[in-house]
């Protein structure tokens, strides 16, 4: 995946050089580290695209022969301009933040053998239903027309007032703003390679359509300060069907929002590749999504690679590890 740009995204290169090689889960409280294995049994629904010839098989008895592929690797994108390393080790990150309730449920594989990576840490970060971004509220203020159907493209309105995100655009990192943290987490894959997230449907901002974005990280050490070395083998995103989108849109404090809406169709960063692409298999009871919704998907990665999402990523293919860490910001 590229880091094709709207005209709101920013294009300048990083504000500061992170050491790629280096990371760390800051542990807030004793024996966090020893929650990290309890839960997360669950069993994800959805899986990346299949490769195999013939019919795909459930995953728990699926092998790759020489030479052949069963998954498809999970499309790479940019990190987006509001990352922030590592802040939180949890697994509901939802804070106090209205919204639609999600469930997150996802399963991180090898993509040339097909089985689960026990112990990598996910991160996953989002907009709130409103399309915020915690930390950087100041970059997110402005107002368009509220979504009543599908979007023409166009804003109509008043201009926004103030410099909408670019959450998902171009690889430049942006300094937070402030010290919230709501809707941002992360947290341990399981022996099955499963881990779930407890958090909000995401809003939206101007220039892009609803998403989650997240990374994947290989190859460390979990200890009692934390995760420590390895490498960022995925930078991705998930995404949501325009049905479920427009559900929520009826929805409070969704209904709310004035803010212009970019659909699937039209979003520059989703590649239109189905789960493959991030596109996450949803379940919500039709007519009554304020009830809940689960989003599953299972992410193909290669723990070989790098892939930062940032500028000046390494290739995939090129593993850096460090025994070092430093600490998150």
């Amino acid at each position: 995946m590229t880091g094709n740009q709207t005209g709101n995204e920013k294009a300048q290169g990083p504000k500061h050089k992170r050491d790629l090689t280096r990371r760390k889960v800051v542990v807030a409280g004793a024996g966090a580290v020893a929650a990290v294995g309890v839960g997360g049994a669950v069993v994800a629904t959805a899986s990346a695209g299949t490769t195999t010839k013939g019919s795909a098989k459930p995953l728990a008895s699926t092998s790759a022969s020489a030479g052949e592929e069963c998954y498809q690797l999970t499309s790479e994108t940019t990190e987006g301009p509001y990352y922030i390393d590592a802040d939180k080790l949890r697994r509901d990150i939802t804070e106090d933040k209205e919204g639609i309730p999600l469930t997150l449920r996802l399963k991180v594989i090898d993509s040339g053998t097909c089985e689960p990576i026990r112990d990598a840490a996910v991160d996953i970060w989002h907009c709130d239903a409103l399309g915020l971004y915690s930390g950087y509220e100041s970059f997110s203020e402005g107002g368009g027309t509220a979504p009543t159907g599908a979007p023409s493209g166009e804003p109509t309105g008043e201009p926004p007032t103030g410099e909408p995100p670019a959450g998902g655009g171009g690889g430049g990192h942006e300094e937070p703003t402030s010290d919230t943290r709501y809707l941002r987490g992360t947290w341990k894959t399981d022996k099955q390679g499963l881990v779930t997230f407890t958090t909000i449907f995401p809003g939206w901002y101007r220039g892009r359509c609803v998403h989650i974005h997240t990374k994947v990280h290989v190859n460390g050490e979990w200890t009692d300060a934390g995760y420590e070395g390895g490498n960022t083998c995925h930078t991705g995103q998930f995404f949501f069907d325009e049905e479920s989108v427009l559900a929520s849109a009826e929805v409070e404090p969704y209904s709310t929002s004035t803010t212009e809406r970019t659909t699937l169709d039209d979003d520059t960063i989703y590649d239109g590749s189905g789960t493959q692409g991030g596109l996450l298999k949803l379940k919500y009871k039709k007519g009554d999504i304020a009830k809940g919704v689960v989003g599953s998907l299972t992410l193909g990665v290669d723990p070989e690679a790098t892939n930062t999402g940032t500028d000046d990523s390494v290739q995939p293919g090129a593993s850096e590890t460090t025994s070092e860490s430093a600490s998150a910001s």
